[in-house]
Order: structure tokens, then C-alpha cells, then sequence
């Protein structure tokens, strides 16, 4: 073997123990013995331009045993067994990545530390056996992929799924969109490989073929690399100092005051937290917000969750993304993520700020790099309707290859939340009211004490979101939507000093419908359907799109609306006291909730003549039963007389206001009735 081809096998050379596949332009470390087949490209004496000297052969022959070569036209794969290394050896990765074919096969080993006993369990028959079962599994996977995908392999001597593995990851980088769509469908559809294809398939596959897999159904998570192992922090910083950091470095520019004002109270809290252990009292000012206060102890989960929220709002500008990027946010992230797998909120919460970083192209190999793929794809199954919606939502934004749409934060997908063959033919919008949310608004009715399970009826056919599992299962041919918007921006119960600028109809409307039109809502026949004040919002969104010639679309394909207790002419509740509205309808919407009022009575009136006019299908319910507001006082929160539009049919449910829009169960009238509007004013897109 001449030294130049010596130096091209180390070029070749891919670390399995100690890799670390998000940070592919630094130098990775291999201490473990394995067994590993490499394929190389013939590659010229002066090797691939920048790479800097690869690891010289006699580091190599020390550490590996050379067991077998095959050349196939021009193609050398070589069979080498790594028997110990007694230090790390260090390789400059770039010559990998810039491989054009490449392939490994890793069969299991026992930890570095037990190397020893490796010797002792390979037996000289075991290894001639290995070396001979790995050598032909080269020469078959070489065959194919050096002949055109066009020709048959009747001829080759292998197992069906070998091949098929092999062409599914070379179609997987075809030239035509339409093959790739189907190569990545057919290879996460097969579960017959074997652990060694998995991880082989692991190391070939691209970042877009790896968020393809991601967003299939149920996809075996094997497909993708294991989570990077991350380096310790320097000069022993914790991660809330890290994330405290990089919420200080971040710029107060483009970002309203409440964003500028909840960046300080984490800050604020953050070093208060800080005082607190060392000692001493501190005073912090930022933004022109000053404070002083006396030390109390501050969990150090409590300040991530403060900090990680005002980052939610700063990952939604972005210009302020290339800055999280660029200063380690995404390791930082991957590592608090890690560290809090008892915490589905601050998991949420990491998870929302990923989504909203992915709305930027320039940052999505960074994102892939940093094993956000992998993570993503395990929230995807997880069992919690919430965990899974956040994770849908960022492989979307991830997904340029299939997906036309941006889901901006609040915007999240409930169906299809995955790629699938279902052609998509209309959009229903459910929108929550006052301190309502994307999920929980929209959960199956909570059984009392004394209610009892039916026959055939258990637990676990309870539903988180009934949207997502009712809705989605009647009619699969529906994309799903839950808009989310900020009734607060934190859960720290502190009132934005700029808030009341923000909480209008008129100003959640602008907001929303920027939104909606990046997700692509109005390009498809739309039904609406809205709790509460959510009702008020869509009225106030179709008669501001009527307005816009660019929403034209949105309105034209508006074909229903359902509403839900809406209170279209104001509610008592607005007028009975500071206290108990501030439950239901806080900040400037109790002016605007109030019974009668001017603002009221325009919304309502010019709604009315459009739906008229464009013939909307409309369907009302009315609560009967009056709500509990603490511990003393139970009111109707919004009469029938104001739930009453006055077009369309009118239905009083005997539920109070929070459950009027939560089916007890998916053969209750409730739903059957909803699901029934949904059909008619859809009828002519879904075939029902």
C-alpha cells in the first residue's frame, strides 16, 4: 500500500464512540475498539483542498489490523478491524463530508473500558466469520451503487432488503423532488433492517432526508444520530449563567416594550437567583427598568423558565436569531433540554424557541447539526398532545422539501402533523378566547367524581384535543389549525406596562393575519371556529381581510363559521367588578366586552352585513348553566340573547361557558352536532 493511499484511508476514517455530529467543522476524538468497513472515493495525491494533514499511517497500523481490501472499477473498500487505541486520535472530518460515496458498517462492541475483553469474546473462527460476512456485504452495496439505478439486480447475490436499502439511500438524493418524497416514505415504511443498516443509513443520510424521516409516522428512531454528547461548560458556569448570558447579549432593538420588559424581569430574576447564593444584595437596572429588592431564593429551574420565555419572544425577530446562533444558543438549548426531561414546560418552551429559529433557512443546517433532528423526531410520538404539537410545528418549519407553509409562533399544525399520502382540501381554524389556549381550550370535557365510564369505555380514550384526535380521525382529508395568541406573555402574573397597547381586537387581528397567510390559510376553503372572545377576533379578522386585496382569497374561501358562547352583543360580566372580569376578560378587552358598547354594536353589525351578503354558513351555541368564578359566585358569563348572532341556527347546550366548547365524549351531541357543520359547509371540497 503506498503512503498516498495509506494517508486516503485515514482521510476516510469516521469515529462511532466519541463522535459528535453537530459541530462537523471541529475535530472529533475516537477512543473505542470497533469493527468497521470503509468504502473510498479514488481520491487525488494532494487530497481534498483545505483539509489539513490527515493522521499519519503509523498512528493507524498501530491501532488497526488490515483484514481484507476489494477494488471494484477505480473503487477501493478496505476491511480493517480498530483492535485498541491506548490514546484519542484526532481527525479533521471536512475530508468526510466532502466524500461523494462513503459507507460504514458497525457491528456492536463492548465499551472502551472492557476492551480487553474483546479479544477474549472474538475467537479467531468468530472474527473469519464477521470479516467474511461484512466483505461480501461490501461487494454487494459497492455493486449497486456503482451501477445505474435503471438497471435489475436480479443478478446480485443478496438478500432483498440489502439492495433495497442501498437504492432507497441513493434515490433519497436524486435530482427529482418527487423521487426523494418517495424514496424517504419507502425507507422509514420498512422495519426489516438490521440494527448495523440503521445506523449505516444514520451516517449516509442528508439533513433533508433526515427531517423527512422525522416528520413520518412512527419512524424508528435509529434512522438518526444519537444526541450529541455535550462538552462541559468553561469556568465552571452553570446553564442558567450560559442562558442568562446570552439573553443579556441579545439586542433591545425590534423587539416592543413588552418584549424589552419581560427580558429585564428575567434578568432580574436571574441575578437576584445569582445574589442569593453568593450573598450580598444586588440591584440590577435595564431598559430604564430599575430595581431593588430584597433576596429571596430563586430555583434554578424557575429562572431558566424565565429566561427561556423572554427568549421565545427575541427567537420571533429575526435578526435576533443569527445572534442565539451565533452564540452557542442552540448547544445551550440542546444541553438545558437535556438536563430538564422531568419539565414539559421548559421542554415546550425549547422547543418553541427551535420552531421559531427554523423559520430562517440560514440557520437550518445549524439546527440539524446540533441534533435537533433526532430530539424533534423522539417529541414527535411522545404521548403528550402539547409536546408533540410543538415538535410538529419546527420539523414544518425544518421541512423546506415538502412543505410551502411557515408556522409562525401560535400557529400550530393539529393534523396532518406528519407527511403522509392524504390529499389536503380544506383548513379548519379553531381559535380559543380570553386565557384559553391552542390545547387546552379544546380537551374533551373532565369527568367529575361521580361520573361513570360506559361500557367499552376506558381511560385512555380520554382526549387532550379533541381536534386532533376526533376531528382529525372523521375527516383525514382536513389540515387542522389551533391558533394561539398571548392573553399574557409570561406566567410570572406581571402586567406589561405597554400592554394595554397591545390587547385590542384591531391589533390581534393584524397580527394574526400575517400568521395565517404565511401558513397558507385562505388558499384552501376555510371553516372557523371560535370560543368566547375567540369569536369576536374572527369577526374583526374577515371584515380587516375584506379590507385588504391581499386576504381577498381568505374571505372568498371562508365557506362556515361555528361559534361557541361568543358574546357578539358584550356580557354582564365586563360591568359586575374589577375582580372577577380580570378572570375572564383582562386588560383594554373589558371595554370592548362591555354590553352595548359602541365598539360592539359597529363589529357586530358590519360582520352581519358581509356574512349576509357572502351567504357564510353559521352555526351558534349557547351555555344554560352558570359558571363558577372562585369559590362564592356563579354567573352566566354569556346570556343566550348575546350568543345569539342573529343569522344562522342557534343551539343552547346545558354546559357552563368554559365547557361549551368540550364534547364529554365523541357520540355526544356537542360534537356530533359540530362535527356535522363542518361536514355541510365543507361539502362540496371533502365529498361528505
Amino acid at each position: 500500500m503506498t503512503s498516498n493511499l495509506r494517508d486516503n484511508f485515514a482521510l476516510c476514517l469516521r469515529a462511532t464512540g466519541d463522535s459528535v455530529p453537530w459541530l462537523p467543522s471541529r475535530r472529533r476524538k475516537m477512543s473505542v475498539a470497533a469493527l468497521r468497513l470503509i468504502r473510498c472515493r479514488r481520491l487525488s495525491t494532494a487530497g481534498p483542498p483545505g483539509v489539513k494533514k490527515a493522521i499519519p499511517w503509523k498512528t493507524i497500523r498501530k491501532a488497526a489490523k488490515v483484514t481484507g481490501a476489494v477494488v471494484f472499477g477505480g473503487f477501493l473498500f478496505i476491511t480493517y478491524e480498530l483492535e485498541a487505541l491506548d490514546k484519542a486520535v484526532t481527525i479533521d472530518t471536512r475530508a468526510i463530508l466532502q466524500e461523494k460515496y462513503k459507507s460504514y458498517v458497525y457491528l456492536k462492541t463492548t465499551p472502551s473500558d472492557e476492551k480487553e475483553n474483546l479479544t477474549a469474546e472474538l475467537t479467531n473462527k468468530a472474527r473469519r466469520e464477521l470479516h467474511k460476512a461484512a466483505r461480501r456485504f461490501l461487494e454487494i452495496s459497492s455493486r449497486l451503487f456503482l451501477q445505474s439505478l435503471d438497471e435489475h439486480f436480479s443478478h446480485v447475490d443478496a438478500d432483498p432488503h440489502e439492495v433495497a436499502l442501498w437504492v432507497l439511500l441513493r434515490r433519497t438524493k436524486s435530482a427529482d423532488r418527487a423521487v426523494r418524497l418517495q424514496s424517504v416514505q419507502e425507507l422509514a415504511e420498512n422495519h426489516h433492517w438490521h440494527d448495523y443498516q440503521y445506523q449505516t443509513a444514520a451516517q449516509v443520510i442528508d439533513q433533508r432526508t433526515a427531517v423527512g424521516l422525522a416528520r413520518t409516522r412512527q419512524v424508528d428512531l435509529r434512522f438518526f444520530l444519537r444526541k450529541p454528547s455535550l462538552p462541559h461548560l468553561d469556568d465552571g458556569l452553570s446553564a442558567e449563567d450560559e442562558l442568562r448570558q446570552l439573553l443579556a447579549s441579545l439586542p433591545q432593538s425590534e423587539v416592543d416594550q413588552c418584549v424589552q420588559y419581560f427580558t429585564s424581569l428575567a434578568l432580574r430574576e436571574s441575578m437576584q437567583s445569582l445574589a442569593a447564593q453568593r450573598g450580598g444584595l444586588w440591584c440590577f437596572g435595564g431598559n430604564g427598568l430599575p430595581y431593588a429588592q430584597s433576596l429571596t431564593t430563586v430555583p434554578s429551574e424557575k429562572v431558566e423558565s424565565f429566561c427561556l420565555q423572554a427568549l421565545v419572544q427575541h427567537s420571533k425577530v429575526q435578526s435576533h436569531c443569527d445572534h442565539i446562533v451565533a452564540n452557542g444558543g442552540l448547544q445551550l438549548l440542546q444541553r438545558i433540554y437535556q438536563l430538564r426531561r422531568d419539565s414539559l414546560k421548559i421542554q415546550r418552551n425549547i422547543v418553541r424557541i427551535i420552531g421559531n429559529l427554523a423559520l430562517n433557512e440560514s440557520v437550518h443546517q445549524a439546527i440539524a447539526q446540533s441534533g435537533w433532528v433526532s430530539v424533534l423526531a423522539e417529541m414527535m410520538q411522545s404521548p403528550h398532545v402539547m409536546q408533540a404539537s410543538h415538535a410538529a410545528r419546527a420539523l414544518a418549519n425544518l421541512d423546506r422539501e415538502a412543505m410551502a407553509e411557515k408556522y409562525q409562533d401560535g400557529i400550530y399544525i393539529l393534523h396532518p402533523q406528519t407527511r403522509g399520502n392524504q390529499t389536503i382540501k380544506a383548513d379548519v381554524l379553531f381559535i380559543h378566547g380570553i386565557l384559553g389556549a391552542a390545547f387546552k381550550t379544546w380537551r374533551q370535557q373532565d369527568r367529575g367524581a361521580a361520573d361513570e365510564l360506559t361500557e367499552g369505555e376506558s381511560d385512555e380514550d380520554y382526549t387532550e384535543c379533541w381536534p386532533k384526535s376526533w376531528l382529525a380521525a372523521d375527516c383525514p382529508n382536513l389540515r387542522v389549525l389551533s391558533v394561539e395568541y398571548d392573553s399574557h406573555l409570561s406566567d410570572w402574573m406581571a402586567k406589561c406596562p405597554a400592554e394595554n397597547q397591545r390587547k385590542s381586537l384591531a391589533h390581534r387581528s393584524q397580527e394574526l393575519l400575517k400568521k395565517l397567510k404565511q401558513a397558507g390559510v385562505g388558499e384552501r376553503p376555510v371553516v372557523w371556529v371560535a370560543h368566547s372572545m375567540g369569536g369576536l377576533l374572527v369577526k374583526k379578522m374577515l371584515l380587516d381581510a375584506s379590507e385588504d386585496p391581499d386576504m381577498h382569497r381568505l374571505l372568498n374561501n371562508t365557506k362556515g363559521i361555528m361559534f361557541y358562547s361568543v358574546p357578539h352583543h358584550g356580557t354582564f360580566m365586563a360591568e359586575y367588578s374589577v375582580n372577577v372580569r380580570y378572570l375572564l376578560f383582562p386588560s383594554i378587552e373589558v371595554k370592548e366586552l362591555c354590553k352595548d358598547s359602541p365598539a360592539l354594536r359597529g363589529l357586530n353589525e358590519n360582520f352581519l352585513n358581509m356574512a349576509k351578503e357572502r351567504e357564510f354558513k353559521v352555526l351558534s351555541f349557547a351555555e344554560t348553566l352558570p359558571t363558577n368564578i372562585g369559590p362564592m359566585i356563579k354567573i352566566l358569563v354569556v346570556p343566550t340573547q348575546s350568543a345569539n348572532l342573529g343569522i344562522g341556527e342557534l343551539i343552547e347546550v346545558d354546559v357552563d361557558h368554559l365547557n361549551i366548547c368540550k364534547p364529554e365524549k365523541k357520540d355526544s351531541f356537542l360534537y356530533k352536532r359540530s362535527l356535522q357543520f363542518i361536514q355541510e359547509a365543507l361539502k362540496s371540497c371533502i365529498g361528505h
